[in-house]
């Protein structure tokens, strides 16, 4: 059987794939596409994927499914849709452009405002966040799920990634901060975090 192929790069968008196959112990072969040298628009790369972002799988053997991660129960299972769409209109967006404006255009972009926007955005999302966790190990009531592989490695980005931590005030969001330390500590995950990653 042919394994699955990720080409991606251990950034917050290429980590929840990596960590989702290492989770649900899915074959696959990691491919690393270095977006800092551009390597997402190569010929190769986007006729895997023509919008030239990473990460992107390419499965030989068709629709693969785990059954793991995403509750059969229907509440369950669309309620962690939702938050998957959260990441996605919102965490990712958001904490892209706070990381984009806060580190990489900083000596292009004097203007104060890009930053000020972006880091009260990640705190009102950093909010949501905090509110849904108290009482709760992860984002759904049934376990970890792919709305928490989705959405940890942006906040681990805000710290490690882009050194925002007391830009964004991390350490007043102790939910949040348990909740990632919660989802690092298992192994798989913390494996999946590792892929393809440029040092």
């Amino acid at each position: 059987m042919a394994k699955i192929q990720l080409y991606s790069m251990a950034t917050p968008n290429g980590q929840k794939v990596s960590i989702a196959l290492e989770e649900m112990e899915l074959e696959y072969e990691p491919h690393t596409i270095n977006i800092f040298k551009n390597d997402q628009f190569t010929p190769e790369f986007i006729a895997i994927n023509p919008n030239s972002k990473i990460p992107a799988i390419v499965d030989p053997n068709g629709p693969e499914k785990s059954g793991k991660f995403l509750s059969q129960d229907p509440r369950l299972k669309w309620e962690t849709i939702q938050w998957v769409f959260f990441q996605m209109g919102g965490i990712g967006p958001m904490f892209g452009q706070f990381g984009h404006f806060f580190k990489y255009a900083k000596d292009k972009c004097q203007h104060p405002y890009p930053v000020e926007r972006y880091t009260n955005e990640a705190k009102r999302l950093l909010g949501v966040l905090e509110k849904r966790l108290e009482g709760r190990e992860f984002l759904i009531d049934g376990g970890y799920s792919i709305a928490d592989i989705a959405i940890f490695p942006w906040v681990g980005c805000l710290d490690t990634g882009y050194g925002g931590r007391e830009k964004v005030g991390l350490d007043n969001f102790p939910n949040v901060m348990a909740w990632k330390t919660r989802c690092l500590e298992r192994p798989k995950t913390a494996k999946g975090m590792t892929v393809c990653k440029i040092s």
